[in-house]
């Protein structure tokens, strides 16, 4: 059994907004989302920029069906309520609740590559000063990056497939795709499918400086320039988004709005190192290949890639290469940009967040500039939308995703044909 899978939903917090309207209008505007970090002194680190949410109010969803309490949410880490408040939105965006189908055959999938590092901090600071008495009773479950697709399957009443993925930057493509098969396959009619993250604290932005990931830039401007030659580095942020993926015929029957359909996906695996992708990009292209196989589409019919650009030395070269190697001659026709320009790296949540550019790309025939990008670096010799925004038909899309360990996730995007 093959079916196809369309989006019917969308819902989003970011650093742009909350709110797909809202985040999708400062992409068109090519606004900067991320800003200062005023959390902690920002000298020890030297990191000074964010992708920081600046807009979301919790106290909106007490009481919201489908949502929240001021009860539950103190026991309820903030990846968790990010996602949540994502879901309801994506679900409230299809008008539906799905209770014409079995709940058995309703999933939710929602990745994230760290989950609830802030309370970890808290409560090990708790241990080192009082004892592991003082632990809270609530740690494990508030902690656990699973949580946030139980929780959403608590508040829907959807009982069908329900997992956590966790593969770092590729944790919410991996999500979606794995969402995409299990209605394509016949397993579930639909499914509420994304990523969500929040680790903007002194000590995650440590880690990944130490690592030498993060950029250091003060200037707002040239923070986060994906394949520019002076790039140093990702901005780390934090958000959600969920996606709700409906079998076509389903959709189709109740009148939905479909913004785009899910073609392919493809996963593969580097096998090469803990941080940096492979050089010369094959495992990386052969998801890309295999997203595009599965969606029945040659290179050509391919015309907008939105890239993993996540504005660091070795990352833009290697996913260039890697786009050479897919696409072959039609590499330097096809449009190809970075969400992360303007929002900076979402990670577990990165690939959710650029699904729904995709999908809203392909609605409005729209691709927004990368921004900021002045100087391309000579290994980074494509058209990465330098020049501005463009208005154009998309009939396919890519969007790429690549984690530590040498994860890579392709979702393909395709125009609804009825």
């Amino acid at each position: 059994m093959s079916r196809r899978v369309v989006i019917t939903g969308m819902g989003a917090v970011t650093p742009l907004g909350t709110g797909v309207e809202k985040f999708w209008q400062g992409i068109k505007e090519n606004k900067i989302g991320y800003s200062f970090i005023d959390m902690y002194d920002t000298e020890p680190t030297g990191v000074k920029v964010a992708g920081i949410v600046r807009d979301f109010d919790e106290t909106q969803y007490y009481g919201v069906e489908g949502c929240f309490d001021k009860k539950e949410a103190k026991h309820m880490e903030k990846f968790t309520k990010y996602a949540v408040a994502a879901a309801h939105e994506a679900l409230t965006d299809a008008g539906t609740d799905f209770s014409d189908i079995d709940p058995y055959r309703a999933g939710v999938i929602v990745g994230s590559g760290i989950g609830g590092i802030d309370l970890t901090l808290f409560e090990y600071g708790r241990y080192l000063e009082k004892g592991p008495h003082r632990i809270s009773a609530f740690y494990i479950p508030m902690m656990i990056s699973n949580m946030a697709a139980g929780t959403i399957s608590m508040k829907t009443g959807f009982r069908g497939a329900n997992f956590d993925v966790t593969t770092a930057c590729a944790s919410s493509s991996h999500a979606i795709g794995e969402a995409f098969r299990k209605i394509k396959d016949g397993y579930l009619d639909a499914a509420l499918a994304g990523g969500t993250e929040s680790t903007n604290q002194e000590f995650t932005f440590g880690a990944f400086a130490n690592m030498k990931a993060l950029t250091k830039c003060d200037n707002l401007e040239k923070a986060s320039i994906p394949f520019d030659r002076d790039r140093s580095g990702f901005v780390l942020g934090e958000g959600s988004a969920v996606l709700v993926l409906e079998e076509y015929e389903h959709a189709k029957a109740r009148g939905a709005k479909i913004y785009a359909e899910i073609a392919g996906y493809g996963a593969t695996c580097d096998g090469y190192h803990m941080t940096s992708p492979m050089p010369s990009g094959e495992a990386a292209g052969m998801g890309m290949t295999l997203a595009m196989q599965e969606a029945g589409l040659e290179p050509c019919d391919v015309d907008y890639i939105n890239a993993h650009g996540t504005s660091t030395g070795l990352n833009d070269k290697y996913e260039t290469a890697a786009i050479k190697l897919a696409f072959g001659d039609h590499a330097k026709n096809v449009k190809i940009n970075s969400t992360k320009s303007m929002i900076g790296h979402l990670l577990g949540a990165a690939g959710a967040v650029e699904a729904v550019v995709c999908a809203k790309s392909i609605q409005e025939g729209f691709i927004h500039a990368t921004v900021g990008l002045e100087n391309p670096d000579e290994c980074c010799d494509l058209d990465y939308c330098k020049d501005g925004n463009i208005q154009q038909t998309i009939r396919a899309a890519l969007s790429n995703s690549l984690g530590f360990g040498g994860h890579n996730a392709t979702l393909c995007f395709r125009k609804i044909e009825e």
